[in-house]
């Protein structure tokens, strides 16, 4: 049974977080982790090669494949990873979506457990609403919206950190000075458990 993780992470975050959920649904017996990120903007080249900080994190995935349509087809469940662009997801994920339109014709991704990982520079940035916004074109390609329920652990707390039910989420800071707190993290192991867990009880 595969789980694919699939994300765009530009200074790491999204990265962190992504690689704690495929560490999450790893430990769910039977399944297959595979790692993907979305293809970057061109007209994002320019901001990718003035940034150090990106260069580096770009440098850490290189060895992590592009995601292809027929990567998203093949999966049994799906954990999509993505930053905060003015409380949406960012334009290369979207770009993602938008290559779907064959599976979503056919019915291929119809049925198939699908969860939210995300990063914010400020506590009040998208942490919600771009789960939420994500929510509508997995709901379109026919995906089952798996969340985050309060019984999990470090989900009920009032610090200036991530964690809501929509989705796993961790904040970046306004300079991306922040690394995701170890409850974001657990946070996100548990959703890749959970996407994991939900997949291999709907195949039966």
């Amino acid at each position: 049974m595969k789980i694919l993780v699939v994300y765009y992470s530009m200074y790491g975050h999204v990265l962190k977080m992504a690689r704690a959920a495929a560490e999450g649904a790893g430990q769910v017996a039977g399944v297959e982790v595979v790692m993907r990120r979305v293809q970057d903007l061109e007209s994002n080249r320019a901001k990718l090669e003035g940034s150090k900080h990106a260069q580096t994190v770009l440098a850490e995935q290189q060895d992590t494949p592009i995601a292809t349509m027929e990567d998203l087809k093949a999966a049994d469940g799906v954990i999509f990873g993505t930053p905060t662009r003015f409380g949406n997801m960012c334009a290369q994920m979207k770009q993602y979506f938008d290559g779907a339109l064959e599976l979503w014709l056919s019915g291929a991704l119809e049925g198939k457990p699908a969860g939210i990982v995300a990063s914010t520079a400020t506590t009040h940035g998208g942490q919600e609403t771009t789960c939420l916004t994500m929510m509508a074109p997995l709901l379109h390609l026919g995906f089952i919206i798996v969340g985050v329920p309060y019984s999990t652990p470090g989900m009920l707390h009032t610090e200036g950190r991530g964690g809501t039910p929509y989705g796993a989420t961790t904040v970046a800071g306004g300079r991306n000075e922040l690394s995701p707190a170890p409850e974001d993290l657990e946070i996100a192991k548990a959703l890749g458990r959970r996407v994991a867990d939900i997949a291999r009880k709907l195949r039966g």
